[in-house]
């Protein structure tokens, strides 16, 4: 069957009248109504999971506009950081209620052409870029030069509780993900600790590690074992800059 005649089959569908083929025999197809509402899902449950892949979709744009506004200044910290905070949340939400059916953060972007790698990083990492970087804000430290003595004691009660819990045995997600979120924040707000700490970048790589699993899900023997080490030679350097600041 030639192009012109497969399109004229085509065209006679949509407007209800039959059609002469190459080969001269005549059809009779139904009409198209171009007004009748087509569904995407067969019952509830479909339609549900639809809804949850919508919302993820809407949370990553969201996610977005709010890091591109952030980086340029349209958006002061003190409203990023709960906005940002809640956002990531929300995507943990629908993902989690989406089940096994759950797509991979970059599958999805990939698959429903979203260009957002901002929002990406940020879901990523689990934390606002103000407890991954600092709020930028005045330091709260004291104008003599020497740290806080309060900024101090967070960073020991944070860095102490985070290797009590991996030492008694916890390793759940939702057990040590607060906890080293609030480890990074304090660390963060020690304005005169270097750029270059490299203490920074061990809590991060744990941060992406944990962010990327469940909330249920628990860290094997092996990576708790090299969390403790990570977070024990984090503090032995921050108390040795410590001492000579």
């Amino acid at each position: 069957m030639s192009f012109n005649s497969s399109a004229q089959q085509y065209l006679s569908t949509v407007n209800g009248t039959s059609s002469t083929s190459a080969y001269g025999s005549s059809s009779s197809m139904p009409a198209i109504n171009l007004d009748e509402e087509i569904r995407l899902t067969t019952n509830n449950r479909e339609r549900a999971q639809m809804d949850n892949m919508a919302d993820l979709y809407s949370i990553i744009v969201v996610l977005e506009h709010l890091e591109l506004a952030y980086i340029r200044n349209a958006v002061v910290h003190t409203e990023y950081t709960p906005a940002c905070t809640q956002l990531i949340a929300q995507y943990r939400a629908a993902s989690s209620l989406l089940g096994d059916v759950a797509p991979d953060l970059e599958r999805f972007m990939k698959e429903y052409n979203l260009n957002c790698p901002a929002a990406a990083k940020r879901i990523r990492i689990g934390v606002p870029a103000t407890v991954e970087f600092g709020d930028g804000g005045r330091s709260t430290e004291s104008t003599n030069g020497r740290v806080s003595a309060r900024l101090v004691a967070e960073v020991v009660s944070h860095f102490h509780t985070t290797v009590d819990y991996l030492r008694i045995g916890m390793a759940a997600v939702d057990q040590l993900h607060p906890s080293l979120a609030d480890l990074m924040k304090s660390l963060n707000n020690v304005r005169s600790l270097p750029a270059d700490f490299e203490g920074r970048a061990k809590i991060l790589k744990w941060l992406i590690k944990l962010n990327g699993m469940g909330a249920s899900d628990e860290l094997s023997a092996e990576d708790r074992r090299q969390m403790e080490f990570d977070m024990e030679s984090t503090f032995a350097s921050f108390m040795n800059w410590l001492e000579s600041s």
